[in-house]
C-alpha cells in the first residue's frame, strides 16, 4: 500500500511525504537517485537503534518491511512506468497517495510492526508515553517537507506535502484506533454460570459477576461485566444467544482499556 502510495500518486507529481521516503523523494527530485537505495540506506541506521530500543520482535518485523518495500519499489516504477494518474490534479493525487501511505503504516503498527524512517521514533515514543503514533509522526516530519523547497523551489508542492502529511497522520491513525478499540459489555442472564465459562474459555477474556436487584420484582439477579476488543463482539453475541436469547445485554463503547489483555499505563 505505501509504495503504490508513494511511487504512483506522491513521486510523480512532485509530491514529498514524510520520514526516510520525503527524505529519499528530496535527493531524488535533487539528484534523480532511485528512492529505494536512500531508504535502505537511512533505515539500516535506524534499525541499529531499533534492535536495542524496541527489541527484537519489532525490530524482525521492521527489517521484513524495509526490504519488503526495498524490492516492490523498482518493481512498481517498472510496472508503471510511462503512466501518469492525475497529473493535471495534484491535490488529488495528493489525497489518494497519503491515503494509500497512512493505511500501509496503519495496518503494519496494527501488527506491532514498522515500515521504518520516522515510525520507528514513533513507536519508540509511543512505548514511554501515551502519545498517539500520528502525532509523534507528524511532528517529526514537519521539518522535511519544508527541506523539499530547497529541491523543488515551489511553495505550493510543499503545502501539497504539508497536506499528505496530515492525511497520512489521520489515516494512520484511524487503521491503528479500529484495530485496538474496545468495547465494555453488562449482560444480564439466569445462565450467567454458563455464559461466563464460554467467554473465559473460548475467548480467554475475563468476567465479573456483580449483585443486583431488580427494581420491579425485587428479585437478585448476577450481572456479568466484560471487557473485550470490538472485533470479539459477534463472537460474544452470538455465544449469549447460543446459551440464553433472552439474556439483557447492554454494550458501549469505552475510551480505553488499560491492563492485562489490553493496553499498558502510558504516563510519566
Amino acid at each position: 500500500m505505501y509504495s503504490v502510495g508513494w511511487t504512483v500518486f506522491l513521486l510523480p507529481n512532485n509530491i514529498t511525504t514524510g520520514g526516510v521516503p520525503g527524505i529519499a523523494s528530496i535527493v531524488y527530485f535533487a539528484s534523480g537517485f532511485p528512492v529505494q537505495y536512500t531508504y535502505f540506506a537511512i533505515n539500516a541506521f535506524l534499525l541499529m537503534a531499533s534492535l536495542f530500543i524496541l527489541g527484537w520482535k519489532f525490530s524482525v518485523k521492521t527489517i521484513f518491511a524495509v526490504l519488503t518495500m526495498t524490492l516492490v519499489l523498482p518493481i512498481i516504477q517498472s510496472m508503471t512506468s510511462g503512466v501518469n494518474l492525475l497529473h493535471d490534479q495534484p491535490f488529488m493525487a495528493c489525497v489518494i497517495g497519503a491515503s494509500f501511505c497512512g493505511g500501509g503504516i496503519g495496518v503494519t503498527f496494527s501488527a506491532n510492526g514498522s515500515s521504518g524512517g520516522t515510525d520507528i521514533i514513533a513507536a519508540i515514543v509511543n512505548k514511554y508515553h501515551d502519545i498517539t503514533l500520528g502525532r509523534v509522526i507528524l511532528f517529526t516530519d514537519m521539518i522535511i517537507i519544508l527541506s523539499s523547497y530547497f529541491a523543488l523551489h515551489d511553495w505550493e508542492k510543499v503545502v501539497y506535502g504539508f497536506a499528505t502529511l496530515y492525511i497520512s497522520s489521520f489515516v494512520l491513525d484511524q487503521v491503528v484506533n479500529s484495530a485496538r478499540q474496545s468495547v465494555q459489555f453488562f449482560i444480564i442472564s439466569n445462565k450467567y454460570q454458563e455464559i461466563g465459562h464460554r467467554i473465559n474459555k473460548d475467548l480467554h477474556r475475563g468476567v465479573t459477576f456483580m449483585d443486583g436487584v431488580g427494581c420491579y420484582t425485587g428479585c437478585d439477579v448476577k450481572m456479568m461485566f466484560v471487557l473485550a476488543k470490538k472485533r470479539e463482539s459477534t463472537t460474544i453475541f452470538r455465544l449469549i444467544k447460543d446459551i440464553d436469547p433472552n439474556a439483557f445485554v447492554s454494550q458501549s463503547a469505552v475510551i480505553g482499556v488499560f491492563g492485562e489483555g489490553f493496553d499498558r499505563i502510558k504516563v510519566k
